[in-house]
């Protein structure tokens, strides 16, 4: 008898992959970013975020629960683009000279100052320093405390003070918020007002330095003389 035709398999047409649920997160995130630093919280709707990422309207409470709390991940991830926690630890931990490690911190704050092009964080960051929002707490708890303590700890080492030390804290402000207003400050306005600031990174992040660690120093010495 003759046998069987052999039967051919059917090839099934390959299923789309499921895209990816962090990466369907993370491109969600900063797409608000952008919106948030253009719009500001009030007039950025979900709505137009989820336009703008190409994500269904659901994508913003599937992935956060809320335009709050989507907010408030974008205000964390603002920080981190200004620093990140793991990247501060690396800088600072571990043997070395204190004064050193603080150098390469400020080095590294004044370097990100003077880039063309700053990311979104930065102008999120200006928008919610001008006019908080009920987000703040949360921006301090999450992303603001554990630096600050990492910052603490190294600037007690440098001025050979007790962290807990007032002035160890006071020390951090005065390096710390200066960072920060040469990373947030609108470059436009920098250059319009001090254009050979940006036109050479080196000397900018030297002389800062040189700064820093001079008014350190002062403060150190009188503590030793109290």
């Amino acid at each position: 008898m003759p046998g069987k035709p052999a039967q051919t398999a059917v090839k099934q047409p390959k299923r789309a992959s499921r895209p990816d649920g962090a990466a369907t997160r993370q491109h969600l995130l900063d797409t608000a970013g952008k919106v948030f630093a253009e719009r500001g919280f009030a007039d950025a709707t979900s709505k137009e975020i989820c336009a703008r990422a190409g994500t269904p309207m659901a994508s913003v409470n599937y992935h956060f629960g809320s335009r709050e709390a989507l907010y408030e991940a974008a205000l964390v991830e603002a920080h981190r683009q200004m620093v990140g926690l793991d990247e501060l630890t690396a800088l600072t931990k571990g043997p070395g000279d204190p004064r050193e490690k603080l150098q390469a911190v400020l080095s590294r704050f004044v370097g990100l100052s003077t880039k063309a092009g700053a990311p979104w964080g930065f102008m999120l960051m200006l928008r919610e320093i001008l006019s908080p929002s009920r987000a703040m707490p949360a921006l301090v708890e999450k992303a603001v405390r554990p630096k600050a303590a990492v910052m603490l700890g190294l600037m007690g080492e440098v001025l050979q003070l007790d962290p807990r030390d007032p002035a160890v804290q006071r020390a951090v402000m005065f390096t710390v918020l200066p960072c920060v207003a040469l990373m947030i400050a609108p470059k436009q306005v920098q250059n319009a007002l001090l254009p050979a600031v940006a036109k050479d990174r080196n000397a900018l992040a030297d002389d800062f330095v040189r700064f820093v660690i001079a008014g350190l120093d002062a403060i150190a010495a009188a503590h030793r003389s109290d």
